[in-house]
């Protein structure tokens, strides 16, 4: 395999290296962090190529089917197929964590696109559950009742209350 096609560039997260440089990621791990940063970054936050990244956070608040699975890998890999030309994603698969309900694990399976070497990589993509999404809260307001600002309690803020400017 030949290192300088993988190439070497900024380690991710930035950081600093021994002799006080900034820190360089080369071979694998520069790869893998190319492909992390390519789904963890939302399209317009970089001011001087909005139109990088990976579209994924439309999804978070999604309930997880089929429909928000295939959503979420088709983005991920129009994301890689135009932002990494080194790789040649062979799938992308949607799966929900084991352990924690709030954890979609988005599996990219890729080889190298010169030398055909095979890889995977597994990124975390957090979404809100469906009970910390609003309307009921999963939990009852805590504090005295009649506490001022306590959610449903008498001296809580009313809506025209929010509204109404005082002197």
């Amino acid at each position: 395999m030949s290192e300088f096609f993988i190439g070497r560039g900024w380690a991710w997260p930035m950081g600093v290296s021994p002799s006080g440089g900034v820190a360089m990621a080369e071979g694998w791990p520069e790869i893998e962090q190319s492909i992390r940063l390519i789904i963890g970054t939302e399209p317009g936050e970089r001011p001087m190529r909005p139109e990088f990244g990976c579209a994924v956070r439309d999804q978070v608040f999604g309930s997880f089917d089929a429909s928000t699975s295939g959503a979420i890998a088709g983005e991920v890999r129009r994301a890689l197929d135009r932002w990494e030309p080194r790789i040649v994603v062979d799938d992308v698969e949607v799966v929900q964590s084991a352990d924690e309900q709030d954890v979609l694990q988005i599996h990219v399976r890729y080889h190298l696109a010169a030398t055909n070497s095979r890889r995977n990589l597994v990124h975390p993509f957090y979404v809100i559950p469906p009970h910390d999404r609003g309307g009921t809260p999963a939990e009852p307001a805590t504090g005295t009742p009649g506490e001022p600002g306590v959610p449903g309690t008498p001296h809580a803020p009313q809506e025209e209350d929010r509204n109404h400017v005082t002197a």
